[in-house]
């Protein structure tokens, strides 16, 4: 089946801290864990953690390697936005910040306009838009 509008999307990323990480995307912004799996001690073996809504069709991986641990590298411009449709519950931004996020102007004005940013604990930056989007 070639890939199309169903297709299911998988961003992974590396993570200095898979607690912090959790903690961020899972009490702070409310998503699932998906997936869960601890690597050994062995090059190339690496703990697994899956997050999202059950529903989407979309998740986020984050892994670390102990023995090997890859550096997150993110820029200004590594987002993940989320399409609200409505105003940012300050709640929602209070509790980022309360399990590890830092709220960060953008250098993009669209999104200073549109929305509020928030570093992760990696420093991946979440956008939470106030528009909505569709690809129709």
């Amino acid at each position: 089946m070639p890939a199309n509008g169903q297709s299911h999307i998988r961003v992974a990323r590396p993570s200095r801290d898979l607690v912090a990480a959790e903690g961020f995307w899972i009490r702070g912004l409310g998503l699932s864990v998906l997936y869960r799996t601890e690597g050994g001690d062995a090059p190339g073996e690496h703990d697994l953690l899956m997050v999202g809504w059950p529903d989407a069709s979309w998740h986020l991986e984050l892994v670390h390697e102990a023995v090997g641990p890859v550096e997150p590298r993110p820029t200004s411009e590594d987002l993940l936005v989320i399409y609200l449709d409505e105003q940012v519950p300050e709640e929602l931004v209070t509790r980022l910040q309360a399990h590890g996020g830092k709220r960060v102007p953008s250098p993009n004005p669209y999104w200073n306009k549109w929305g509020i940013t928030v570093e992760d604990p990696d420093g991946y930056r979440l956008v939470l838009c106030t528009r909505t989007w569709s690809n129709a």
